[in-house]
């Protein structure tokens, strides 16, 4: 399997960063995820933080070195996600439940397969074209399809801020999840996940032109400083991972990952995977210094890693 990826995470004008994401991978496999902290209830960076732990933990338990049903894995991984942030708020006996968005890639054998809840959004580009995006569980994007489909707006649609989310993990009913795929690929092709930093400050088409037009390793960071730009002082937090796939064959690329040298058992990752019922999550790990530091740190190990595999 070859890929090439690279991910960025900037506080905008908010007071500390909500958002998490990351990757992990074995031979044959590889899982991207993002999530994005909810303002409004508690610890939005705890639940980031824990959805994607269950996430990557449960990656590393199920690929040997695949999936045996990845659209299974990604519905049932989310969930306990959600699962975990109950079990936060009970432990600790918290008033309301901390809660987060996730969207999640899996990329396995020619395929790419993906869940999400909430407004977290995936993009699929193949050359200059948007082949697919995820729908968000907003009012907004519900009324949009009602109307499109022709159907009747609620009586009290008016009611509603449209932004609203309707679901999410830690939601006190249990979260709507929507999986696609299998997505046949093609070298070249382009999976985005982004938090709505990035996508409220800039359009669809100007995203999926700036991803076509320069390496991931460019347009990332060039996405998320314009998406800052756009929004002002008061912008959201924005984060952004993109993957460009190269196949899932073994010749050497230079600057990709490569994962042909790896074990059956063996898991890389940037998610801490390690996850109990009685961890906590240590202050540095939530520190927005900490996670920069943590970010170039990531960025810097896959630059080395590409160079040494040339």
């Amino acid at each position: 399997m070859r890929f090439n990826v690279y991910q960025v995470s900037r506080k905008g004008g908010r007071p500390k960063n909500e958002d998490r994401m990351g990757y992990c991978y074995t031979r044959s496999a590889g899982l991207f995820a993002l999530a994005d902290g909810m303002g409004g209830h508690p610890e939005g960076e705890v639940a980031s933080q824990l959805a994607l732990q269950t996430l990557s933990a449960l990656f590393q338990r199920d690929a040997k070195p695949t999936l045996k049903d990845p659209l299974r894995f990604l519905q049932d991984a989310v969930l306990a996600g959600h699962q975990q942030l109950l079990r936060y708020a009970t432990d600790r006996g918290l008033l309301d439940t901390p809660r987060t968005t996730m969207v999640a890639c899996l990329l396995q054998g020619q395929s790419a397969y993906w869940a999400h809840c909430g407004d977290s959004r995936l993009y699929l580009v193949r050359g200059d074209r948007l082949l697919a995006r995820t729908r968000d569980h907003s009012y907004t994007e519900l009324h949009g399809a009602l109307a499109q489909a022709g159907q009747a707006l609620p009586n009290d649609a008016h009611r509603f801020n449209r932004n609203v989310l309707f679901t999410c993990l830690g939601s006190p009913g249990k979260p709507v999840v929507d999986t696609a795929g299998p997505m046949v690929l093609e070298p070249g092709d382009r999976v985005l996940l982004c938090s709505d930093g990035l996508w409220g400050a800039l359009s669809d088409e100007t995203i999926v032109r700036m991803l076509a037009a320069q390496t991931v390793s460019d347009a990332v960071p060039e996405l998320a400083e314009q998406a800052l730009r756009s929004a002002g002082a008061k912008s959201d937090n924005v984060t952004v991972l993109a993957v460009e796939w190269e196949g899932a064959e073994h010749p050497v690329v230079p600057q990709l990952v490569h994962t042909r040298a790896l074990g059956d058992e063996v898991f890389a990752s940037t998610i801490q995977a390690s996850l109990a019922a009685s961890d906590t999550l240590p202050a540095a790990e939530l520190d927005d210094a900490e996670i920069e530091r943590s970010i170039r740190e990531i960025n810097e190990a896959i630059k080395r890693s590409s160079f040494k595999k040339t």
